[in-house]
């Protein structure tokens, strides 16, 4: 599992006013945690960092590899392995006062970081784990306009108690 802790400067007040009203966030939290769910999951198809940035293209040598295997697809696609895992498997945890969002899938710091050639080791035949360099490809965090809906969602909240 990786952790990365966001701590975003108009986020957080806005959260803490809503906690002064509210003893168990967790209900915002979830409807935090499934709208960064569904963010997350739209970057996949378009390749797309939170900060906007592109995903480094998959190397000639990884497609090569996946069109050798005779059952996989070759996606040309950053990200999209011929199981489509880690493009589906976004989860949220939802607690009193936090959300995390992340992945199950055993690769996934790597595809977030990226990693160098034999970082991992290597085969019993002595060939380096990974094969060659991953580029970081960070998929996890917040974009401008993840931020901006969860001030929107947060907003709604304070409002909605505030009418009560």
């Amino acid at each position: 599992m990786i952790t990365i802790e966001l701590k975003e400067d108009r986020v957080g007040p806005a959260l803490d006013r809503l906690a002064a009203l509210l003893d168990d966030l967790t209900p915002v939290m979830r409807q935090i945690g499934q709208y960064l769910v569904d963010s997350t999951r739209e970057r996949f198809p378009t390749g797309t960092a939170p900060d906007g940035s592109r995903w480094a293209s998959k190397s000639p040598t990884t497609l090569a590899r996946y069109g050798a295997r005779r059952s996989n697809r070759v996606d040309p696609r950053p990200l999209y392995g011929p199981s489509r895992a880690l493009s589906t498997q976004i989860f949220a945890e939802s607690g009193r006062d936090s959300v995390a969002v992340g992945s199950n899938r055993i690769y996934a710091a790597v595809m977030q970081f990226g990693a160098a050639r034999g970082a991992f080791g290597q085969t019993r035949r002595g060939a380096p784990i990974p094969w060659g360099p991953i580029p970081a490809r960070p998929f996890l965090g917040l974009s401008a306009e993840d931020e901006a809906e969860i001030l929107e969602i947060t907003a709604d909240w304070i409002a909605d108690i505030a009418g009560s």
